[in-house]
């Protein structure tokens, strides 16, 4: 794993703190001596830092779910190609704030039966799962109070509210178990340090 790189992956409700965990992961592993590439989802790369814009700014129903699904596919594609699988080539670490997993919650269960069509287009345009995904619990109504805290400009999602966010918990929770190699939980109530600390500590164990 190490000569080709590592591929791993946060997921979590909007305001769970998973890209404060991933810039702390990424601290950690560059401390112990790794080189590592810190990036995110929708974005990464130039082209698919216009499709962010694109779907995460403006009114709840700018799009429908099956056009975001589009969108969000063309994004990581393109974020693969030139950001993460030149990376991983290198024998860098790649850390991800969210990945294919939030398309398929957000677009594929929880605003429509479309789980089909997301792992669909996953198989035939992305072809890749991380190595390891951390998904930090949080409870939805402490995660939404967090994320519209925030007072940004990227609400879009947070905008459906609180009961799009206790469907994606649930749903995040049913892909650990789906995806158990690869996936695991960490408790998001709690300290920032205190999930820091769980985070380094599976992922020393997991990657050696």
């Amino acid at each position: 794993m190490a000569a080709q790189g590592v591929f791993i992956t946060f997921e979590g409700i909007d305001g769970s703190g998973k890209s404060t965990q991933a810039r702390r992961l990424a601290d950690h592993l560059r401390a112990i001596g790794r080189d590592v590439v810190l990036t995110r989802e929708p974005g990464g790369s130039p082209g698919a830092e216009e499709i962010r814009r694109l779907v995460l700014e403006g009114d709840p129903d700018r799009w429908s779910a099956e056009t975001e699904i589009l969108l969000f596919t063309a994004a990581r594609r393109d974020h693969l190609e030139k950001t993460i699988a030149p990376a991983l080539a290198a024998g860098k670490a790649v850390i991800c704030d969210r990945f294919a997993d939030s398309t398929r919650l957000y677009q594929g269960i929880t605003r429509g039966d479309l789980r089909g069509v997301v792992d669909q287009l996953h198989a035939l345009m992305i072809g890749r799962e991380p190595d390891l995904t951390f998904i930090i619990d949080m409870d939805p109504a402490l995660g939404l109070a967090r994320a519209k805290g925030r007072n940004g400009a990227e609400e879009r999602f947070e905008d459906f509210g609180e009961a799009l966010q206790q469907k994606m918990r649930a749903g995040f929770l049913d892909l650990a178990r789906e995806f158990a190699d690869r996936c695991v939980v960490v408790d998001g109530n709690r300290g920032i340090d205190a999930v820091a600390a769980d985070v380094a500590r599976l992922a020393d164990g997991r990657l050696g």
